[in-house]
């Protein structure tokens, strides 16, 4: 979907800001990246963008693509997928990715669930344990199947955030009663879903203020005050 396109819909839909994610199988990392960086430049009310940098190219490069992001793109957040991503979280070995997230206040997007076993939540608690200045972002809150392990992961580690995109509506209600709606968010993982993912939040028997919060507030604090 083109920007144009993905700003009726997001009117259409009565979503006032969205995060655009590289998918991480692209021809070009850069290109994708540039890509976003243009909508974002383009119209910075509506729009946060991401980085997707696969942690196993040639180090510089990586550490290279993450500073233009930033620094010229204004991208703000970084995506991990580990089933194209193979890292291991809880490998000592790799903490130069979350430190260089770190170096730039960067808020890690962690796809989890479906992949396993590197997609599972609880593998981030221990990264999360080292890094508790970092945010993590526990996309899909581990799905149907794990979401139990991210509820956990989330209430031994203040700085894990959980997205509730993909998850079944009593799965999410859950979620919010033992997590906080003030670490939970809404998503949609693709524009296509938007009304479902909102309207299965308004099903969850939330206060107005508990509302705000995962429609909003939580987001808003991960994304646009990291820094």
């Amino acid at each position: 979907m083109h920007v144009e396109g993905m700003l009726q819909h997001m009117d259409a839909c009565g979503v006032e800001r969205s995060v655009l994610i590289p998918w991480p199988c692209v021809e070009s990392e850069a290109e994708a990246h540039d890509e976003i960086g243009t909508a974002v430049r383009d119209h910075p009310s509506r729009f946060v963008g991401a980085l997707c940098l696969h942690p196993f190219q040639e180090r510089q490069k990586f550490l290279d693509e993450m500073k233009r992001g930033v620094e010229e793109l204004g991208l703000r957040a970084l995506k991990l997928q580990p089933q194209f991503q193979p890292l291991n979280p809880m490998n000592k070995r790799h903490d130069w990715y979350w430190e260089a997230a770190l170096r730039y206040r960067l808020p890690i997007i962690v796809h989890t669930g479906n992949g396993a076993p590197l997609a599972l939540p609880s593998l981030y608690i221990a990264a999360a344990q080292r890094f508790p200045e970092l945010r993590f972002v526990l996309g899909h809150s581990g799905g149907s199947v794990y979401y139990m392990e991210a509820i956990l992961a989330a209430q031994l580690c203040p700085n894990l955030y959980l997205d509730l995109s993909t998850l079944p509506g009593h799965n999410a209600a859950d979620v919010i009663r033992q997590v906080g709606a003030e670490r939970v968010m809404v998503g949609s993982d693709l524009p296509e879903s938007v009304v479902p993912e909102v309207e299965k939040v308004f099903h969850c028997g939330l206060s107005d203020e508990q509302l705000h919060e995962v429609l909003h507030g939580t987001a808003e604090r991960v994304f646009l005050e990291a820094d």
